[in-house]
Formats: structure tokens, C-alpha cells, sequence
């Protein structure tokens, strides 16, 4: 008998939430896997099937049976199981007789509590067909579905009504019913194609059996790349290109088994609206794919994927134009009306809407924006006069009818109504900049305008819900502060900003004035945010250890603070670093443990050996070496310079001692081992690395 043979597990639904169809696919094959590692059935490669009416797998070389194993078996301790006599007592002959054996034939094992008796016994390992049903059930009860549902009279609960349950191992069926479906070998074909039962005799002619036969592309990742080489083939021939979203290429694939590439358009009066918005309108109401021409431009053209190969194409063609007219008729009568008012006239209802009870209303908010983002500016030498301008108008693109019907385009009509409006080019482009980075890994503002009212807006944020109490507990971050935070945090570092984050926090807590309730909030916020950097390196791979060595030190800005990563990153690398490192530990205990303040001047005629004078000479010269380099902020030069300290370092340590009776000679020591540890300190705190 063959020792492993292919499994095949198809579960038929009704059609699947299309935005969930990939993670549900990705759940099942995980949780299937683990339920067969579980029971330790041995498998081989898994292929994953998922439409929208079906997920399934295939999994090749399937272990028919458990391995055999040996068990052992614990019986009572030695001294239970005989008497005085040496003749087995009760309980040595109950555990014989459940072992369906003699007492004769138990073993011993000696451990460090004693010894016992034991028995070994071969378990034979169960099939396959017995513990598959458990291990697709609860495989299945282990999706990540919200919100399961019942259908009919049953009281089985799934993502959506349940039809069919395919279960093959090898030919045979898996005997078993599961959400009320019992299995068999029947699959179905596609909807309108081929609406009727497939017979499956053995598992590997699953998917081609579909394809052929039921016109149904039944593998989700084959089906994808057919889709992206449809569009990709359409769009070359309207003489354009198609920029095809990832997530769309995802939900597209989800909602068809048998993609079909129809080409459509609309009429070029349309493309007077923001581009932005008409390609909403067909991405997220309609699925299209849009196309723009070889100067990036959109085109009134777009491909959609239908379901079904007709012999009528021109229909569904001028269907899905029909569909699409009224939602770009719409996105023009916004558009004009908006046209009609500058973004300026909005502020007076800006007045209406709330931003947070304790903190005011969204023009508030936006008078201090104003006020800090021209502050900022003015550090950054930027033009504050237009941040404030920027800033007071940054939200008045929400008032618009435009972003009322199309909210994700919040930013961008800004900057298309700020241009309309004829304000200057970089305050048009703070519009969006505003909202810069919008999730994690996004683009940053580049304009001064737009960094500077995009740091001000999330650290009046940030400072006004810390003021009020309400920092983030747990997972609850309803005013995603954390996100806020490292928005301002790569800001900072990557456009290597000379801004003091404290003197931001207190100028930001100064323009809330009364607003705050908590007089510790700078240092809470301040704190916050450097748990934040903390994590923006570790995801960098900087160790926490490193991040600590500069942390000791206070940098004041985020540039200054990442420039002092790197040096130490490099000084990790140096040979002399590890002893070096170690020095500095150790100073550190010395320095600690002495109870004393050492004094800022060291007397030479103090030293009694050659290892004193040496050090002291090297920490001289040294000092003079670095102080240029630190107005230029050469971290890195500094510390490969001070490598060069190793050798007298650890000359003095072996020749010296420090805590000498001596008073005189033990301060004077102390102050130049002082001396040494500020010239390190000066970039970061090394022994801490």
C-alpha cells in the first residue's frame, strides 16, 4: 500500500467578500498545515486554490497513516509495587494487567527520585481519513472572518452560505460532513460557463479539470498574473499605459473566475476634473483599471475585468461606460461649484465643526497651527508668512463638496483649489504636503511650507491631547498620536532639521495656552516621542543598546541625535571599540563609586609614572584634535580619533591605581579619568554599548 498519496480539500460558498477572499486563502493553508503537523502527518508541497465561490488546497504526498511510535508507560515506584518478600503487590499487578501484560515482562527506570516500573508499547499510528475531518474543521474555525453568518435552518456558521464540500485523499472520499455539507468528489464550474457538477477522481487533476472544463482559473496568484497581463495587453492597445494598483489587482481577482479585459472610455470633457478624483471614482466605486498616456497623463480610457467571455462584448462595454458617466457627472458639478468660492471663504465654517471638546473647534486648531508652523518656518529658513497663510487655510479643502463626496481627496483638492485660486506654487503644494506621511513608509512634505505645517498640525495634536489627559493607554490611540509622533520624527531626521524638540513641545504647549491641564506635558510628549525614535531605529536594525549610548547624552535635535547613530555604529566597528568600551564601564564605576566631584583641573605635578603623564598627554592632545570637529558635528571623525586612546588607556589601567590612599593623588587621578570620559561623552555614552 502506497504510503502517502495527494490530499485535495475544496469548500464551495457563496461568493466571498472579495477585500478578505486573499487572507482568508493564506489563513486556511496555514491553520490546514498546522493541523497536519499537529498529528503528525508527513505532506509535501501545498498548493492554494481561492475564487470567489471556493477556497481550497491541494497538498501532494500526504501521509496515509500516523508513524508508529514507541510509548512508555510509568508505573508505581518500586517500592509500591513489591513487598518485603520481594512478591509483586497489587498495584505492580493492576498496572501489568492494564498493560496486557506480566509483571514478569515490566521494565525499570531509575531517575533522581527513585525508580519505577515501565512498560514500552508500539502505538499504532491512526490514518489519515480519521483525524483529516477535525483538522479541516478546526482549520476553518480559525479564520479571521468578523462576523460569521447562518443560513436557512441550519446552525452551522461561516463567512457566507456553504454549498458544496470536495475531500479527496487519493481517490478516496474523506468521510466526514462539515458546516452541514458532506463531502464528496463534486466540484462546479463557473456560474454561467459551465453551472454544473465536476467529478474529481484524483486530487492532480483538480485544476486543470476546472480550467478546461468548468472555465474557472482556480489558483489565485495564476489568475492575478493573467489578469495584470490583460490589462497590460489592453491598455498597449489604446496607446497607453495602465498604473495598476496592487490592492485593486487583489480585489479584481477576487470577484472573477474567469477574467475577461474590456476596454472602455469617456467622453475627454471629463478631464478638466482633477485627475485625482476621476481615478477614485473608477478604482473605488467601479473597479476600473485607468490608463494615463507616455506623458503620464490620464486618458479617457480605462479597462475593466468581467466574469464571463460573452459573445456580446459592445454590451458590457457600453454597460460599464453607462455605470460610470453619472459618478464623473457628479465629480464635474463639484468641482465647478467649488470653483465658484476661494478656499479662504471656508474658514468661517471651520467655526462649527469640533475637533476635541477641551481643545476647540477646527479653526482654533488652525489659528495655533498657523502661529507654530511660521515659527518653524522661520527656523528652517523657510517663509513663515506663507506657513501661516498655509496653515490657517490647510483645512478648508474639507468644506469643499468635493471631499465631502470623495474624502480621500483631502489635500489634493487643496492644492488644486489653492492653485485656482492663484496663492503661490509652494503653498498650493503645502495643501497636500499637509497630510505627508500619511501611513507608514509614505512620502514626507518637501517644500519648507509644507514640513513646516505638517510638524506644527501633529504637535499641536500631540501636545493638546497629552494636555488634556488623554495619551494613548494600550492598543487605544483614538487621535493616532503614535502615528503623529513619528510623522514629526522622520521629518526631523530625514530632512536633518536644526529644531530643538523641546523648544517645539514648549512652544506648542505656549500657543495652547490655558487649554493644557497637564504642567508636566513637554516632558510626557518629549518621553513619548523617544520611545518612538526608539522603535524607528530598532526597525532600522540599530540596537537598543546603541540608541541608549546617545540617549545619555541629550542630543537636542533628531538630526543631531541620528548623526551620533551613525558614528557610533561606525566606532562599533573599529577594533579598538570593545576595549575601549570596557574603559569606559569601568571609568564610569570608578567615577560612581568614589563619592566625589572631581575637579575640572588636573595638576601635573601630581602624576607619579610614566602611565599618567602618557594618558594625560594623549587626552590633551586629543582634546584640541576634536574640538573643531565638533562644531561641524564630525561624530564619526571624533570617535575614530579616539580610538586611538586604547593603548595609553590601557597602559594606565595596568600600572595605575586609582583609588590610592592619597588624597590628593587619588582627586587628581579621578579628574583626569574625568577628562577622558567627557571627551567620549561628547558624542555618546560608549559604555553603555
Amino acid at each position: 500500500m502506497t504510503d502517502t498519496v495527494d490530499l485535495l480539500f475544496e469548500l464551495g460558498t457563496e461568493e466571498l467578500p472579495p477585500v478578505a477572499l486573499k487572507r482568508l486563502s493564506d489563513a486556511l493553508s496555514t491553520e490546514f498545515i498546522a493541523g497536519l503537523d499537529r498529528a503528525n502527518l508527513k505532506h509535501g508541497e501545498v498548493t492554494a486554490f481561492a475564487t470567489p465561490r471556493r477556497l481550497g488546497l491541494l497538498i501532494h504526498a500526504c501521509a496515509v497513516n500516523q508513524p508508529d511510535r514507541e510509548v512508555e508507560r510509568r508505573g508505581p515506584a518500586l517500592q509500591a509495587a513489591f513487598d518485603q518478600t520481594g512478591k509483586a503487590t497489587r498495584a505492580a499487578e493492576g498496572f501489568a494487567r492494564s498493560c496486557g501484560t506480566g509483571v514478569e515482562h515490566l521494565g525499570r527506570i531509575k531517575t533522581d527520585k527513585g525508580e519505577w516500573l515501565t512498560y514500552r508499547l508500539l502505538e499504532r499510528g491512526k490514518a489519515a481519513s480519521a483525524l483529516l475531518p477535525e483538522i479541516a474543521e478546526t482549520a476553518l474555525n480559525s479564520l479571521p472572518i468578523p462576523k460569521r453568518m447562518r443560513w436557512g435552518s441550519s446552525e452551522a456558521q461561516f463567512v457566507r452560505p456553504v454549498h458544496w464540500l470536495l475531500f479527496l485523499h487519493g481517490e478516496e472520499i474523506v468521510p466526514c460532513t462539515i458546516l452541514d455539507a458532506r463531502a464528496g468528489r463534486l466540484t462546479y464550474g463557473h456560474r454561467f460557463h459551465y453551472p454544473h457538477a465536476i467529478e474529481i477522481k484524483h486530487p492532480a487533476e483538480y485544476a486543470g479539470l476546472l480550467e478546461h472544463k468548468g472555465s474557472v482559473i482556480a489558483r489565485f496568484d495564476q489568475r492575478r498574473e493573467k489578469i495584470r497581463e490583460q490589462v497590460e495587453r489592453t491598455a498597449d492597445t489604446l496607446g497607453g499605459r495602465a498604473e495598476i494598483d496592487p490592492e485593486l489587482l487583489d480585489e479584481v481577482t477576487a470577484l472573477v473566475e474567469w477574467p475577461v479585459p474590456i476596454a472602455a472610455g469617456f467622453e475627454e470633457e471629463y478631464l478638466q476634473v482633477p485627475h485625482e478624483a476621476l481615478i477614485l471614482s473608477m478604482k473605488k466605486n467601479q473597479k476600473y483599471f485607468h490608463l494615463v498616456d507616455n506623458q503620464n497623463r490620464l486618458m479617457n480610457h480605462f479597462v475593466t475585468i468581467a466574469n464571463i467571455d460573452s459573445p456580446t462584448p459592445e454590451v458590457i462595454k457600453e454597460g460599464n461606460e453607462r455605470v460610470i458617466r453619472p459618478r464623473l457627472s457628479d465629480a464635474m458639478f463639484f468641482w465647478q461649484q467649488d470653483g465658484k468660492r476661494p478656499l479662504e471663504s471656508h474658514l468661517e465654517s471651520l467655526k462649527s465643526v469640533v475637533f476635541q471638546l477641551k481643545l476647540g473647534t477646527l479653526f482654533e486648531k488652525s489659528e495655533r497651527v498657523s502661529r507654530l508652523a511660521a515659527f518653524i518656518a522661520g527656523e528652517i529658513e523657510g517663509n513663515p508668512e506663507m506657513a501661516a497663510r498655509a496653515a490657517l487655510l490647510s483645512r478648508c479643502d474639507l468644506m469643499t463638496e468635493m471631499v465631502g463626496e470623495f474624502p480621500d481627496m483631502q489635500g489634493v483638492m487643496g492644492r488644486y483649489q489653492a492653485d485656482r485660486d492663484g496663492e503661490a506654487e509652494e503653498l498650493a503644494l503645502a495643501m497636500e504636503e499637509f497630510y505627508m506621511p500619511r501611513f507608514s513608509g509614505d512620502q514626507l512634505a518637501r517644500t519648507r511650507t509644507g514640513i513646516a505645517i505638517s510638524i506644527a498640525d501633529r504637535l499641536d495634536t500631540l501636545v493638546g491631547i497629552f494636555g488634556i489627559g488623554q495619551k494613548p493607554t494600550g492598543d487605544k490611540d483614538p487621535f493616532a498620536l503614535r502615528r503623529a509622533a513619528l510623522g514629526v520624527l522622520r521629518n526631523l531626521k530625514e530632512h536633518v532639521l536644526p529644531l530643538n524638540l523641546r523648544t517645539l513641545l514648549e512652544t506648542s504647549a505656549d500657543t495652547l495656552g490655558a487649554r493644557v491641564e497637564n504642567s508636566n506635558v513637554v516632558a510626557d510628549v518629549y518621553d513619548f516621542m523617544l520611545e518612538r525614535l526608539k522603535g524607528l531605529y530598532q526597525d532600522e536594525g540599530v540596537s537598543i543598546n546603541v540608541f541608549e549610548a546617545v540617549a545619555a547624552v541629550k542630543p537636542e535635535t533628531v538630526a543631531d541625535f541620528d548623526r551620533r547613530i551613525h558614528a557610533v555604529l561606525t566606532f562599533e566597528k573599529l577594533p579598538e571599540a570593545e576595549a575601549l568600551t570596557a574603559a569606559n564601564k569601568r571609568i564610569g564605576n570608578i567615577l560612581k563609586k568614589s563619592g566625589e566631584h572631581p575637579a575640572r583641573r588636573v595638576s601635573v605635578d601630581l602624576f607619579e609614572g610614566a602611565e599618567e603623564i602618557s594618558l594625560h598627554q594623549h587626552i590633551s592632545d586629543k582634546e584640541a584634535e576634536v574640538a573643531p570637529l565638533l562644531k561641524t558635528f564630525r561624530y564619526e571623525e571624533i570617535l575614530v580619533a579616539l580610538s586611538g586612546l586604547r593603548d595609553p588607556v590601557d597602559r594606565f589601567f595596568d600600572n595605575v591605581m586609582v583609588m590610592t590612599d592619597d588624597v590628593s593623588v587619588r582627586s587628581n587621578r579621578l579628574a583626569l579619568l574625568n577628562r577622558l570620559n567627557l571627551l567620549f561623552l561628547g558624542v555618546a555614552d560608549i559604555s553603555r554599548i
